[in-house]
């Protein structure tokens, strides 16, 4: 069932916040906090809930991950793509790793964060002022220690997600108030994550599990949802990352933070009432299309969603453009509507995928909707990601202008519990019997049968091979993979591999070691058929020249040509750029700000 959308008094923040968050000429963008109003506010339970709303309304929208941090920064990748085509100062500078620091989809997201920040510092300072927060009834006290909670959490979100795509920030952690310095400097990127990882530990003993937050949604921080983000950042935390020298780096007590991540993992791992798996791959991504819930087969009855971003109200401030910005392409079906199909697979990702493994055909899809309803086949370098798809949503929206179609972004599921314990586990034990249990519980999902190929436990370094793969093939499109690459210092040796893959890949010659991937592939558009489409021949065997009777040729393999690693992907991609620049803005605005290396 789709869950209520969150966000039904948005203002009341900007009240507690005095005049306009943009106003000010601060790098945070934000004005003084309004005492008086808060404090009326936070004196009682509904008024701090609505504050809390409001804190979390900045994870939406177009600047937040209802299209930019869920579909401009986690990309390219060896997976995705992001908006095929060279360079320029907008999005496409992002992901060929070009961005200057003058660009606004650079910056508007920074300012979005901070303003996020913002909101729940005014939260976290308040919360506990309210006569509720103590002198309340027992119920009272309870719902006012829930808030705090997931202020503390919603607070660690805006923050990680502000490190791992700049690294070291400022890290204001309170309100802001009148005559305050601004000009802050910025905050080692280790520090910041430690105070995160004990920040969080606060926050799951203040708040619920699932089970017990009444009517909350997964909108929303639970206990499982804070024990899961507190295991990620700890492997962030544990893992490498580059400073503002340029040098990679990992701290001499990595192996603390693996333990942390390992225990949240184990302790969600051990609460299966609270959040598992579903039975099929699909069944979450189908459920965030599932808006009026009618459709039983589309539901997460397991709960595997531990957390996500709400969209709703058909804006650009409240809404996602998942579904239009990606997904399969769409050119005015008069039924489903259009979609731009922004994001591409990289051609090589749909070949790490096993024939057999039905995660392929959820996280990728070879075809496009024609005005006439018609399911055709994609080339290979057009196949674009799959997990959030117009033509799923439920009641489908035919109008080819409305962009916005409330599927909320998946910022947590259960199958990354399991990875992150099983990688942990190998990390601190070797490739143990529950590490290997863990990563095979997913594996055997994603085949969709009681039997998977096994795992290799030759050696630590073989179960991690595994890992690697296994999360390359369980999280495509879900903006993880580049930042797994980043923290296992992984990106540079993935980037350069895959341009040497791709390029053998466009080797169209009998030498090539890709010419069991066919040039062609031949298909029929099948009327009235579920899936509207039936290839001809197997993806995985070289396909005869002439098409079979009754089918239609699309290059598949053909397509591909060295514009593709010159300059349509990672073009611009050096070590120095993994992550962004600061914004210029910001750094005008605050002269301590310095800039990252290689910009």
């Amino acid at each position: 069932m789709k869950k209520a959308f969150i966000r039904p008094a948005i203002a009341a923040l900007l009240l507690i916040s005095g005049a306009s968050l943009l106003s000010c000429k601060d790098y945070l963008n934000v004005t003084p906090t309004a005492y008086s109003t808060s404090e009326e506010t936070f004196s009682t339970v509904d008024g701090a809930t609505t504050a809390v709303i409001g804190a979390y309304d900045m994870l939406s929208g177009d600047t937040g991950y209802g299209n930019r941090l869920s579909s401009y920064f986690p990309f390219d990748s060896d997976e995705m793509v992001g908006s095929i085509g060279a360079s320029d100062a907008g999005r496409r500078g992002i992901a060929r790793y070009s961005a200057i620091p003058s660009n606004s989809e650079v910056n508007n997201p920074w300012v979005n964060l901070y303003q996020g920040i913002e909101r729940a510092n005014i939260c976290l300072k308040f919360i506990p002022q309210s006569s509720k927060y103590t002198g309340g009834s027992s119920a009272e006290q309870a719902s006012m220690k829930r808030l705090y909670g997931e202020m503390l959490a919603l607070r660690a979100q805006y923050y990680f997600e502000l490190v791992r795509n700049w690294g070291d920030v400022p890290e204001p952690r309170t309100a802001s108030v009148t005559g305050q310095d601004f000009n802050l400097y910025r905050t080692d990127r280790d520090s910041i994550y430690a105070h995160l990882v004990k920040d969080l530990a606060v926050a799951e003993n203040l708040v619920p599990w699932r089970s017990d937050n009444g009517a909350i949604s997964n909108e929303r921080f639970s206990k499982g949802a804070i024990k899961g983000l507190r295991a990620r950042i700890a492997l962030f935390r544990g893992g490498w990352s580059m400073g503002v020298d340029g040098q990679e780096r990992r701290a001499a007590d990595y192996l603390d933070y693996y333990r942390i991540a390992r225990t949240e993992c184990l302790d969600l791992m051990n609460n299966r009432t609270q959040h598992t798996l579903n039975a099929k791959f699909d069944a979450p991504f189908r459920s965030i299309a599932n808006i009026d819930g009618a459709a039983a087969n589309a539901a997460d009855n397991a709960h595997e969603v531990i957390f996500a971003i709400g969209a709703g109200g058909a804006s650009a401030q409240s809404d996602s453009k998942l579904g239009y910005y990606n997904g399969p392409r769409l050119t005015g079906s008069p039924t489903f509507g259009q979609s731009s199909g922004a994001i591409t697979i990289v051609p090589t990702y749909f070949y790490a995928f096993d024939s057999t493994d039905t995660r392929r055909d959820v996280t990728v899809t070879p075809y496009v909707i024609d005005a006439t309803d018609t399911q055709k086949g994609a080339t290979l370098l057009s196949t674009t990601d799959g997990k959030y798809r117009r033509d799923w949503r439920s009641p489908a929206l035919s109008s080819t202008t409305l962009q916005s179609l409330s599927f909320d972004w998946i910022v947590l599921r259960f199958s990354d519990v399991l990875l992150m314990y099983a990688e942990a586990e190998n990390e601190l034990n070797g490739p143990s019997s529950s590490a290997v249990a863990a990563l095979m519980e997913v594996r055997r999902r994603g085949y969709g049968t009681a039997t998977a190929p096994a795992v290799s436990t030759a050696s630590k370094a073989a179960f991690f091979d595994e890992l690697t793969k296994e999360r390359f093939v369980e999280f495509g499109g879900e903006g993880i993979r580049k930042y797994d690459l980043i923290r296992w210092n992984l990106l540079t040796a993935k980037i350069a591999q895959t341009r040497l893959d791709v390029t053998a890949m466009a080797d169209q010659t009998t030498a090539s070691r890709y010419s069991y991937v066919p040039l062609k592939m031949y298909f029929t558009s099948v009327t009235g058929s579920t899936s509207g489409l039936r290839w001809a021949r197997s993806f995985y065997k070289p396909a005869p020249a002439t098409a079979p009777t009754g089918t239609t040729a699309v290059n598949w393999r053909s397509s591909i040509t060295t514009a593709f690693v010159t300059t349509n992907w990672a073009a611009g991609y050096t070590p120095l750029k993994q992550v962004l620049p600061i914004p210029q803005t910001a750094r005008d605005n605050n002269p301590n700000l310095t800039q990252n290396a290689g910009y």
